[in-house]
């Protein structure tokens, strides 16, 4: 009897793209384990949304403290599994934008990368990248609508700035060699459009089978 390969899906995008809900939906239709980002419970985000620059270097080590144990259990777990946001979403968009815009020191930018390189070198790779690729205004759409009260502060620069290091970043990993799904979500709604949903399923069910070919959906 053959037995499916063990494989590991991350869901990139920005903020309000829809990653823990497509999460959810394909964990819920695969059957695989799911690794949701720490939100709820987060103890600096309310505070980094009030205090950027206060709290960004603080906010970026809780994430990357978070994520490196998550990417140890997805290392560890014997079946399929996957991730709302990877651990390289954190250091490649992130903190790189809020250094950018000067929100981190070059002390604390600098130190936080040395951290993130030691720690992802132990750690295993997505076999694929689902990237929900999704304008600043359909972002904002979806952040009024959930209606967090701490994200109702972002402002459109943050979220184009993190737009823009999403897309460069999502050519450095092709160029690296990773295995990268880009979905465009204008006018798509793979909550509600079984359709749409499809789309997103299929590209594992072709990456199990070895069938998938990369591309923008």
């Amino acid at each position: 009897m053959n037995r499916k390969r063990k494989l590991y899906v991350a869901i990139a995008g920005n903020i309000g793209a829809g990653k823990t809900t497509l999460t959810r939906m394909l964990s819920q239709k695969l059957g695989w384990k799911a690794y949701y980002e720490k939100v709820i419970d987060n103890p600096y985000l309310e505070d980094f949304y009030k205090d950027m620059k206060r709290w960004s270097f603080h906010l970026q080590i809780f994430f990357l403290s978070h994520r490196f144990k998550t990417q140890q259990e997805i290392t560890e777990w014997p079946g399929s599994c996957i991730q709302d946001r990877s651990i390289y979403e954190d250091a490649e968009i992130f903190a790189a934008t809020l250094h950018k815009q000067g929100f981190m020191s070059d002390r604390d930018f600098d130190n936080y990368k040395a951290l993130f390189e030691i720690m992802t070198s132990y750690l295993r790779k997505p076999d694929l990248i689902i990237y929900l690729q999704a304008s600043t205004e359909r972002l904002f759409q979806h952040i009024k609508k959930r209606g967090r009260a701490y994200e109702q502060q972002i402002v459109r620069d943050y979220l184009e700035q993190l737009n823009q290091a999403y897309e460069e970043w999502i050519e450095r990993a092709r160029t690296e060699g990773m295995n990268v799904f880009t979905f465009n979500m204008e006018h798509r709604d793979f909550e509600h459009n079984e359709r749409d949903f499809n789309i997103l399923y299929k590209s594992i069910r072709d990456l199990e089978n070895q069938t998938w070919i990369e591309g923008v959906y």
